[in-house]
Order: C-alpha cells, then sequence, then structure tokens
C-alpha cells in the first residue's frame, strides 16, 4: 500500500479529523478543465499553472482504496510541526470544484479541490515532532535509512499530498507508535483536535461534499491536437490507470493485484531531479520488482538514457538498500523517434547493466479516436 502524507494547519486539522477526508488545493477560481477538452482560466498561455493543477490531480489519483493517510500539522510560532497517523484511504480521490459550493470551504478557510475520504486505522492520539522524524539519527546507521521522501519536500517546499516509501512509513509508524508508548485510540467515526492531541469528539460530523471523478483525458487529447505541451496531463493519465487500464499493464507488465506501491515525481536528488512514475510490484513472496518510468510527451531522444541511469543510480543507493528489488527501467513516450542512434544507445545501456538492472523496456504511445495506444516497441540492432 502507499502511504501519503497530507500537510494541514491548525485550522484545517481539525475539520480533517471531524469529517475524516484529506486534500489539497489551489487558490485558482476553479478547474473548469476536468473531463472537459477546454478551459478558459488561461488566456494568456499560462500553461505552468494548469501543470501545477493537474500536479495536483495526480498527486491525488495515485490513491487507492486502503493506502495509508498521515498527516503534517505545521509548524506555529508556539509549535513545532508534527506527523499524526494512521488513517486510510476510504475510497479514490475526487474533485470538488473551488466555487461558491464548494464543500466546507468556509470552515477550512481555504479552498481544497483535491480530496479523499479516510477512515481510521491505528489513530494514535499523539504525533512525532518533524525532529524526531527527520533530523534525530541516533538509531540509524545509514544514511540511506532517512526519510528523503520527507527531507526533499521540505527542501523544496512543495507537494501538499507526498508520498512516502514502504519502508519511510514502516519507519514513521514505528517512532508513532513509540511515542504513544504503543496505545492507540479506539476506532471512531468521531475525533477531533484539541491540546496539541487527536482526541474524541461528542459530535458526529457527516461529510456530504461533491465527489466528482477526476478525468484528463479529455483535455490531455485537445491539448495534444493543438500541439500543446501535455507531460504533466499524460503523467496524470498514466498514475491513475495503473492497475486498472489493461492495456497499459499489459506493456508494463504489472498484474493488479501485485501492485504494492504507486508513486510520482518521486525526488531522487536535492536538486530537482524527479521520476516521473515509479511503481513496485511482487514477483513472489521474496521477490518485488521496482520500475521507474520516464514519460515524454513527445518522440524519445538519446539524452533520455542519460536520465535513466541517473534515476537507477539513486534507486541502488537509497532504495535497493532498503528494500530489495530488481529494477525494470522503462520508458514511455510518443511513438515516432526510435531511429538507430537510439536504438544503438538502448543496448549500449544494457550492455553496461552488469545484473544491476532488467534491460530498458520501451514503450510508445499513439493517440486515435480519442484514445491513448500503448505497445512495447524492440529495438535490437
Amino acid at each position: 500500500m502507499t502511504s501519503h502524507v497530507f500537510i494541514v494547519d491548525q485550522t484545517t486539522f481539525p475539520i480533517h479529523l471531524q469529517y475524516l477526508f484529506a486534500g489539497t488545493g489551489s487558490k485558482e477560481k476553479d478547474i473548469d478543465f476536468n473531463n472537459n477538452a477546454h478551459s478558459t482560466l488561461y488566456p494568456y498561455n499560462k500553461y505552468a499553472s494548469e501543470n501545477s493543477l493537474v500536479g495536483m490531480m495526480a498527486d491525488c489519483s495515485r490513491i487507492r482504496k486502503g493506502d495509508y493517510v498521515f498527516f503534517y500539522l505545521q509548524s506555529t510560532t508556539t509549535q513545532e510541526g508534527k506527523f499524526f497517523g494512521v488513517f486510510r484511504a476510504a475510497g479514490e480521490a475526487f474533485l470538488d470544484r473551488n466555487d461558491g459550493s464548494q464543500y466546507l470551504k468556509k470552515e477550512l478557510g481555504k479552498s481544497l479541490t483535491f480530496r479523499v475520504r479516510i477512515q481510521p486505522y491505528i489513530v494514535y492520539p499523539e504525533g512525532i515532532s518533524e525532529w524526531q522524524a527527520l533530523d534525530d539519527i541516533h538509531q540509524l546507521s545509514s544514511p540511506h535509512q532517512m526519510l528523503w521522501s520527507l527531507i526533499y519536500r521540505k527542501l523544496k517546499a512543495n507537494r501538499g499530498n507526498t508520498m512516502i516509501t514502504i519502508y519511510e512509513a514502516e519507519r514513521l509508524i514505528n517512532l508513532i507508535r513509540k511515542e504513544n508508548k504503543n496505545k492507540s485510540l479506539p476506532i471512531s467515526e468521531n475525533y477531533d483536535y484539541k491540546n496539541g492531541k487527536i482526541v474524541f469528539s461528542s459530535v458526529h460530523h457527516q461529510y456530504s461534499g461533491r465527489t466528482e471523478v477526476m478525468n484528463i483525458l479529455p483535455r490531455l487529447l485537445q491539448k495534444c491536437r493543438d500541439e500543446k505541451q501535455f507531460e504533466s496531463h499524460l503523467q496524470m493519465y498514466v498514475v491513475q490507470n495503473i492497475g486498472k487500464d489493461s492495456e497499459l499493464d499489459k506493456v508494463l507488465g504489472i498484474q493488479p493485484d501485485k501492485i504494492e506501491w504507486i508513486g510520482n515525481e518521486v525526488s531522487c536528488g536535492v536538486g530537482m531531479q524527479r521520476i516521473d512514475i515509479m511503481v513496485s510490484v511482487t514477483i513472489n513472496d521474496l521477490e518485488r520488482q521496482i520500475i521507474p518510468i520516464e514519460l515524454k510527451a513527445t518522440p524519445a531522444t538519446i539524452s533520455i538514457v542519460k536520465q535513466i541511469k541517473r534515476y537507477i543510480d539513486w534507486i541502488e543507493q537509497y532504495y535497493i538498500t532498503n528494500r530489495s528489488s530488481i529494477i525494470q527501467p522503462t520508458i514511455i513516450c510518443l511513438a515516432g523517434g526510435l531511429d538507430d542512434q537510439l536504438k544503438s544507445s538502448f543496448c549500449e545501456f544494457n550492455d553496461n547493466a552488469n545484473g544491476a538492472y532488467l534491460p530498458l523496456k520501451y514503450i510508445e504511445f499513439t493517440i486515435s479516436n480519442n484514445h491513448i495506444c500503448f505497445s512495447e516497441v524492440q529495438y535490437q540492432i
């Protein structure tokens, strides 16, 4: 199960607990491109703003029912930031548009457009401080054991919904459990936040907001027809459909019931390097496979090989050392760029593996009849 950390503050955290939901959002008035080919939001070509919104949609689209949910309560002048948990996603994420009817907007004091209902799993009253989670390394024997997903998020000051790896979630849960001396709250639908702790509430709040299904495909197709950039839209589409689209799963070599973790925009360094999508699947009781995916909404070029190699170097040092896995490097790109030079580059990449990773999987997509078609392409010279 993937674990997701939602950023909250002193105003929003009690509302999340009372109504049992998590969410992220932006200051934009509304999102009119969901399930819609066109948008009036950006008449002056502010594509960066649209891409930011689509990125938030992608973050929530990776959530699957049963995933773990943590909250990070931001620090104030009198209280340091803390992590609280553990909840589970009660279903998949949905959209509540930022208009006059957005549910609980007044109570939250902000717009949270992308949401997911949650349910209690093992809820501990006390949180652990950011220092305990990210800075205290007394019990660690190596830097690769640190919670790098959260450290990267802190350094880059972004992502209101950050996924963390399975081993990072296990460490975070252990820290919270230890802080609470192994004593969790009984399961309830009535929680609140008071005096720095999660507590029971005497009042039951029933969530009754809108639950619009997120669908980026019409907008993606239109941007492709208009020859506009749509890589962020492609990322959201792939993240949302992994484990659900039999054609996509087949070319990726994924069985839906074997998926154990899905990540997008996976930070892999203190710079701006991010793996577009990364998926962990189980092979059997003893083996698992980690699949870093580089996406391109254009045909691939030779520079893509260097990107993939950098991702593998990070995975070998920081991921596999915590969770042993076979690496299956993968490229998904628009059809049309596979020439002899690129084929040769792929073959050289594979020759240099020395058993560290599987041969590169090269997948092209085409768009026809309002459908994205994925196919694996063989590239041996």
